[in-house]
């Protein structure tokens, strides 16, 4: 009512006339025109995350740029080093954030929702956006052994039992190894930290607390040590397992405690610091050329457990793994990041499916959908479902399945999802889950715009993925409504029949609104493909259309408009080989890249190898790609450290390699890399669900005289096969399982 009686308008123009400042109206209109007119400008959701990073981003110009004398986290010391490439000027930005190293690696349990960060140079930081630990090598001879002012480290996973995370830190006579992993001490998580230290000349370790994580600034208001145990404001203890030779605290007023570790020490039990920047160091002597180890163990407290679904109780990481699909290759890099991709998704499934265990640590549609779909083709089908279970429960009263606002990608993505779920097992849905899907059905027919235009049809503007741009009319979303509703249709001829027609004619009259829009395009604008909406031309954002292809298969493999938009990406968009996403994230997408070696793939075109390159290059150490890759540092420079998204269309593109489904068929063996055939070893993936059932490829025997078997329990009809191998010709040997394969070309 107020709103309406006051002349509100006039009187911000008024003051900000007076004030000598912008006038907020005439700027939000004027930021408004890049936008079409859209029921949300932007979700609220990301404006609150936005506002919560560069509030931390606030505090780190505050802290960081007139305290460089002290330790600070790996991606602080290399963007504030003048001679590193990472190096960021800082005269215009109002906050310090971590745009070059977004890199890190969570460890945790399979069953457990817990995601304890270890960086690049093996800082830990136990708790969700918590202060961490770092472990020195302090010398008073020679330069001291601080990782993360180190050049190089070697970080790599230890999977013998259960997974653990191991940084090896060397600089002169001085090694210092760190191995962190998550535990049960009976039904209680623990993360234990075990720390070895050797040096040629007389020198400490120390276990330091720091009042810092991944992404800047955590605040530390006091600590204590008592009998072998430092409180770390009031409320977390963390265990030591032998005594130190000492404790050293500091605070802020007296420097970083690493300045003070060689000065007389007075005694001390505990400090307190008001700006939050207490720090502490535990200290075990080394003698020259002895080796030291000192165990640390911390309990997670309840209230730094996130909500979670109801999980058994937590198994080990290898009854975790023996379920799902194995890849067997010579290339050891591929089997390797696709062991730590399993390994990823599982772990970020271990409670809501979240698409990172850090930055994104909470629950979007997009991404858990594209997750569940890689966790299906993995054969974890109970998982599957106790997550696509969880989605009525997040479905408002309209059928719109939310989690962002102003997002209509969602719908489409779970009806998608479902039907696969059920085509993929055979397994019967209960009611609930099948009425949820119909009334999210029924929500893309609401939405669709029924007025007369060039947008007839479509669905209205909105926020959809964010990097394809401001709001708009996005291809993106009514491809991803379209497959919706094609699986809804097919969900509801096995179970209501009654409603199958109503959904075929809603996604065929969807179907014909996008062609009619792609084809009333110019062509100088569109060029012949599909861009990102009705009113873009070929740019980045294009990228979204070509969900149409891959994962949705709406068009043939060899559709124009499919290839002469992925020809533009392929010519204007790579950068080291991978796809350089221009718009938001600004940097190299492992996901998308992916997304087009499929397309490639299913054109028979073989450049899908040197995309699949590109991105096992792009990999941190620890098999992890982040959102986006920094063009020129290769650290993460948007997004979580370790994103799910990512891991999964890696899963699925291995998958690809040996089995593809296409209509009424599987493609067997087509990615298959010609030199793999040319080494004496078994190559193979699956067991994998497919719609007709699970299969299993293998392939063995030696180099000019393999056979290529074929293991399936196909549920009901079997499916045309297309035994596709690259220079193979394949002869049954046993119809439908087993055959030689004649001659592949020498790579």
């Amino acid at each position: 009512m107020l709103k309406r009686i006051l002349p509100w308008k006039y009187l911000l123009k008024q003051a900000a006339r007076a004030y000598g400042v912008i006038d907020p109206i005439a700027f939000v209109d004027s930021l408004r025109k890049f936008s079409e007119p859209s029921e949300v400008d932007e979700p609220i959701e990301l404006l609150r995350a936005g506002l919560i990073f560069h509030a931390r981003g606030l505090i780190n110009t505050k802290a960081i740029q007139h305290n460089l004398d002290w330790l600070w986290p790996y991606w602080v010391e290399r963007q504030f080093d003048p001679e590193d490439v990472s190096f960021l000027p800082r005269a215009f930005s109002i906050s310090h954030i971590n745009l070059t190293h977004r890199n890190w690696t969570a460890v945790g349990l399979p069953d457990i929702a817990l995601y304890p960060l270890v960086d690049p140079r093996g800082l830990v930081t136990p708790l969700y956006d918590g202060w961490s630990l770092d472990f020195w090598i302090v010398n008073e001879n020679e330069p001291s052994l601080l990782p993360s002012r180190l050049a190089e480290v070697e970080q790599r996973w230890i999977k013998k039992g259960n997974s653990a995370l191991m940084t090896v830190c060397e600089q002169g006579t001085m090694r210092l190894v760190s191995v962190v992993e998550l535990t049960m001490d009976g039904n209680v998580p623990q993360l234990v930290m075990r720390v070895k230290a050797i040096s040629g000349t007389p020198a400490r370790l120390a276990v330091a607390l720091r009042p810092y994580n991944p992404e800047g600034v955590q605040f530390i208001n006091n600590v204590s040590y008592k009998s072998g145990v430092l409180r770390i404001n009031d409320q977390t203890d963390l265990t030591l397992h032998a005594p130190p030779e000492g404790i050293c605290f500091s605070n802020y007023q007296t420097g970083d405690v690493l300045s003070r570790l060689c000065r007389e020490r007075a005694a001390m039990d505990s400090i307190a610091c008001p700006t939050g920047m207490a720090t502490a160091a535990a200290l075990y002597p080394l003698a020259p050329g002895e080796m030291r180890e000192v165990t640390c163990t911390m309990v997670p407290s309840e209230k730094n457990q996130r909500k979670s679904l109801p999980l058994p109780v937590s198994r080990t990481w290898p009854e975790a793994l023996k379920e799902t699909a194995v890849l067997q290759t010579p290339d050891s890099r591929l089997q390797e990041l696709y062991d730590n991709a399993v390994h990823t998704l599982i772990h970020l499934t271990a409670g809501e499916a979240v698409p990172g265990p850090y930055t994104y640590r909470r629950f979007w549609f997009r991404d858990a959908c594209l997750m569940l779909n890689a966790l299906l083709a993995l054969g974890l089908e109970e998982r599957t479902l106790r997550h696509i279970s969880s989605f009525p429960g997040r479905q408002k009263h309209s059928g719109y399945y939310h989690s962002q606002d102003g997002e209509w990608d969602s719908n489409g993505q779970v009806l998608w999802l479902v039907n696969r779920f059920q085509e993929c097992t055979g397994r019967d849905l209960e009611g609930p889950l099948l009425e949820s899907v119909f009334r999210g059905a029924a929500w893309i027919r609401k939405k669709r715009i029924s007025a007369t235009g060039p947008y007839r049809g479509l669905l209205p503007p909105g926020f959809s993925a964010e990097h394809f741009g401001p709001n708009n009319y996005y291809y993106w979303d009514d491809f991803w409504a379209i497959a919706g509703l094609r699986g809804a249709a097919r969900l509801a001829a096995r179970y209501q029949p009654q409603k199958t027609p109503g959904l075929e004619s809603e996604a065929a009259e969807l179907f014909q609104a996008v062609m009619r829009s792609v084809e009333a395009m110019d062509e100088e604008l569109s060029g012949g493909g599909i861009p990102a909406s009705p009113n873009r031309r070929l740019d980045a954002g294009a990228i979204g259309s070509l969900v149409a292809d891959y994962p949705l298969r709406l068009f043939s493999a060899q559709d124009r408009r499919i290839m002469v938009t992925t020809e533009y990406l392929l010519a204007h968009c790579l950068h080291r080989g991978g796809f350089f996403q221009d718009i938001i994230h600004a940097g190299i997408n492992a996901y998308l890249t992916l997304a087009i070696a499929q397309i490639l793939l299913r054109r028979g075109d073989d450049r899908y190898r040197g995309l699949i390159r590109a991105v096992a290059d792009l990999a941190s150490p620890t098999g992890q790609w982040p959102e986006a890759i920094h063009p020129l540092t290769g650290g993460g420079c948007m997004g979580d450290g370790q994103h799910g998204w990512a891991a999964a269309e890696w899963i699925m593109m291995m998958r690809s390699l040996f089995i593809r489904e296409e209509e009424e068929e599987l493609v067997i063996g087509s990615g298959i890399f010609p030199e793999w055939l040319e080494e004496e070893t078994v190559i193979a993936f699956g067991p994998t669900p497919t719609p007709y059932g699970r299969v299993k490829v293998e392939i063995s025997g030696r180099a000019g005289k393999k056979t290529l078997r074929i293991d399936a329990e196909w549920r009901g009809k079997r499916p045309g096969l297309r035994l596709a191998l690259p220079g193979c010709k394949c002869h049954p040997l046993e119809e439908g399982k087993l055959y030689l394969l004649e001659g592949p070309p020498a790579a």
